[in-house]
C-alpha cells in the first residue's frame, strides 16, 4: 500500500490526513467537489474517506513489511453536508494476526454525524498483496 496515498483517489478527492496511528487515523476531505448532482456530498465519497483512514490505520498496524486490503465497508448515513469540510475518525475495534476492523465516524463542520461506516481489512505480507491495497 502507498501508505501517503499520493497520485490516488484519496489525493484526487483532498483528502488530508491530520492524525494517524495503527490505533486511530483521522484525516478530513472537502464537500466541494465530492457532491452528487444535488449538490450534497455523495455517499461514495463518505466509503471513499472511510475506506481510507480505515486502509491506512490497518496498514499501519500490519506493521513494517505488512499491508492491508479493504475485504469489507458498510455505511450508514446519517444527514447530508453541502459545503465546508467533513472530518472522519477511525478507531481500532478488533485487530488480530489476518483482520483488522474500523469504526469511522464521518462529521461535517458543525460536528454533526454524516456518516457510520464499518470496515475490515485483511493484514497481509506486502509481497503478497499484489499491489491492490485499499
Amino acid at each position: 500500500m502507498n501508505k501517503s496515498g499520493e497520485g490516488h483517489l484519496p489525493e484526487r478527492m483532498g483528502i488530508e490526513i491530520l492524525e494517524a496511528s495503527a490505533e486511530r487515523v483521522v484525516g478530513r476531505m472537502p464537500v466541494e467537489g465530492n457532491t452528487q448532482p444535488y449538490g450534497l456530498l455523495h455517499g461514495g465519497a463518505s466509503c471513499v474517506l472511510a475506506e481510507t483512514l480505515g486502509s491506512m490505520g490497518a496498514a499501519l498496524y500490519a506493521g513494517e513489511g505488512g499491508g492491508a486490503v479493504g475485504i469489507e465497508i458498510n455505511a450508514t448515513h446519517h444527514r447530508s453536508a453541502s459545503s465546508g469540510h467533513v472530518t472522519g475518525v477511525a478507531t481500532r475495534l478488533h485487530g488480530g494476526r489476518t483482520l483488522a476492523t474500523y469504526d469511522i465516524e464521518i462529521s461535517d463542520d458543525q460536528g454533526r454525524r454524516v456518516c457510520t461506516a464499518r470496515l475490515t481489512c485483511m493484514l497481509r505480507d506486502t509481497g503478497t498483496v499484489n499491489g491492490s491495497a485499499s
